[in-house]
């Protein structure tokens, strides 16, 4: 009886154990599928693919590339600022007290406009002057056609005529330097003394340096206000030695900032530099640059192409696209959603954020710029 006991006893443990180990079996058999399921399928190498609302395709972005002029030599750096040829740095012509202003930075402001306005003891003496100086010329006129009527009808002498014409032409020239002394003030001689300072040109003032009762002095040594078309601008770049060859006048230039990443200006060679400067070897450029959309603003800095003529074109991809492995470089292409190719390309040029691909893709490929590395990674474990 004891026997008979211990067999089933020992036939239960067994039993369970089985159970034990088929359930087990059936979990990691279960597991396994579920990372089969989960797993980038391949159709060859190089090849990635995931299957739609995968987590791994949220880490990936695309975008189509296109062909461009390509860069004649490797960007340099540049500097935007004002074009000089729509610039004025206005200082007040006279001496006097600022006892209002017309406008502050920002503003924008016409031809003629007023600025600010001035007290000025100055200006008050050269209106007396200009009055002094019409109502002389006016006695003067007056004198001299009595002395050409006396003379007409022989009852003065010629000499006497002679010295009244003298004194009245004195008298006219007089007159007109006291009035081009207030039109080059451009002031009309009725302003009592309170003078307009105005701007020479249509504009936006980009800096003010005047107060109210600041005195101010033709001398000083600050503009009292800096007033642009900030729609124009000029690129200063300093064109190593080298690639100065690769540089003329009527050149297109592109260019690409940091406050703007993706996006790419045009701009056009307008003058360079006479000399090679002796410390930096190097030698200026200057560019003008339309900016009517005002995303551009002055003393910003630029990475700077000159552009080879229209003919030689290259696909512009971004470096985050490229993966290179020894000597080659390769970048992933989206041939169908959720579908990537490793495809082998052949650099013409690289630059700090974009580079110009000789061969290996055509202008419209979807190219991933963001998970390439991720996308490398699965195509190397599918290798192995």
């Amino acid at each position: 009886m004891k026997t008979i006991t211990k067999v089933v006893v020992l036939l239960t443990i067994v039993g369970a154990a089985v159970a034990t180990v088929a359930i087990v079996e059936n979990r990691n058999a279960k597991h396994e599928a579920e990372l089969d399921k989960n797993k980038p399928q391949t159709h060859e190498p190089g090849v990635v693919h995931f299957e739609r609302g995968e987590p791994q395709l949220s880490s990936i972005r695309t975008e189509l590339v296109s062909s461009e002029a390509m860069p004649a030599a490797d960007p340099v750096n540049g500097r935007l600022v004002y074009d000089e040829n729509v610039t004025s740095r206005i200082s007040s012509p006279i001496a006097g007290r600022v006892i209002a202003l017309r406008a502050g930075v920002g503003d924008q402001v016409s031809r003629g406009a007023a600025l600010l306005e001035i007290d000025s003891p100055d200006l008050a003496s050269a209106e007396a002057e200009l009055s002094k100086a019409t109502s002389e010329e006016a006695r003067k006129r007056l004198a001299f056609e009595r002395a050409k009527n006396l003379h007409e009808h022989e009852v003065i002498a010629r000499k006497e005529f002679e010295s009244a014409e003298a004194d009245y032409r004195l008298a006219q020239a007089d007159s007109r330097r006291a009035s081009q002394v207030l039109r080059n003030l451009q002031a009309s001689g009725h302003e009592n003394g309170k003078f307009l300072l105005r701007s020479p040109l249509a504009g936006v003032v980009v800096e003010r340096n005047a107060n109210p009762g600041q005195e101010v002095r033709p001398d000083t040594q600050l503009p009292l206000f800096l007033v642009t078309n900030v729609s124009q601008l000029w690129v200063l770049v300093d064109v190593p030695e080298k690639s100065l060859s690769h540089v003329h006048i009527g050149q297109k230039v592109s260019l690409e900032t940091d406050a703007w990443p993706d996006q790419m200006f045009n701009a056009t060679v307008e003058r360079i530099g006479v000399a090679v400067d002796p410390v930096t070897r190097r030698v200026q450029v200057r560019c003008s640059i339309k900016n009517a959309d005002l995303k551009l603003k002055p003393e910003m800095f630029a990475r700077v192409s000159f552009l080879a003529n229209g003919e030689v074109k290259g696909i512009r991809v971004h470096n985050t696209s490229l993966v290179t492995e020894g000597i080659y470089v390769y970048v992933f292409v989206e041939t169908e959603p959720g579908t990537f190719h490793k495809r082998q390309v052949k650099l013409a040029l690289r630059g700090n954020d974009h580079s110009f691909v000789e061969s290996g893709l055509v202008e419209g490929d979807r190219v991933v710029v963001e998970g390439a590395l991720l996308l490398n990674s699965e195509a190397a474990a599918d290798a192995q």
